[in-house]
Order: C-alpha cells, then sequence, then structure tokens
C-alpha cells in the first residue's frame, strides 16, 4: 500500500533523515542535551549566537550561558546539530539542528513524564 499524503509537520518520521543511533548518541548527555534545548528554546533567525560556553566571555549578564565539556561540544558539532566558534565560544544552531529539533521538542513537551535531571 503506497502512502499518500505527508506526515504532519514535527512528527517522528522527520527523524528518518538522521541516523537514530546518531541522534540517540548526540542525546547520551545531560551537557548534550541542556545545550540543544537551550537552542531549541532561543531560536535564532539570523544565526546570533545563543548561547556561550564560557561565562568569562559573556560581555554582560543577558547571553544564555551554557556549561558543556569541548568533548561534548565536538561530538555535537561533528553531527552537524551545532556551530561551534571555539575562538569566541560561541554556539549556534548547525546545518543539521533541523534534523533533531522533533525529537528535541518531543522530549521538552514530555519533560514531566520524565525523572528529575534527565533535561
Amino acid at each position: 500500500m503506497e502512502r499518500s499524503e505527508e506526515p504532519p509537520a514535527g512528527t517522528l518520521d522527520e527523524l528518518a533523515q538522521v541516523p537514530m543511533d546518531g541522534a540517540l548518541d548526540a542525546l547520551n548527555h545531560i551537557q548534550r542535551r541542556k545545550l540543544l534545548v537551550a537552542l531549541l528554546a532561543e531560536p535564532s533567525p539570523d544565526d546570533s549566537p545563543v548561547v556561550r560556553t564560557d561565562p568569562k566571555e559573556a560581555p554582560d549578564g543577558s547571553d544564555r550561558f551554557v556549561t558543556t565539556d569541548r568533548r561534548h561540544l565536538s561530538k555535537l558539532a561533528e553531527y552537524g546539530f551545532i556551530s561551534w566558534n571555539r575562538d569566541t565560544h560561541e554556539v549556534t544552531r548547525g546545518s543539521n539542528f533541523d534534523d533533531i529539533d522533533p525529537l528535541l521538542q518531543l522530549l521538552v513537551d514530555n519533560e514531566g513524564e520524565f525523572p528529575d535531571g534527565w533535561l
């Protein structure tokens, strides 16, 4: 039987573009989940930095800060979920961020169902 309709936007069918193992690997550590959720919560249409990973680099208290180890940043950058400027410690959504967006949204929408500390 052939499927004639497109799935609704924001469904898990969109995850077919990202290997599931890669998406789950990216979400395997709390620091990576927090960073990705921070990027999800503060969309940046002009690709300006929305997350800083070094509090010393923040020019004022208005910038969002997420503590993230460099190895976690490297992993997320390899998957293309983030773009990371190592010099300025700024992180923006990467070219593949939209691929993991539906899974992140599912986690955020159901945060109350998870044990404390998952997000």
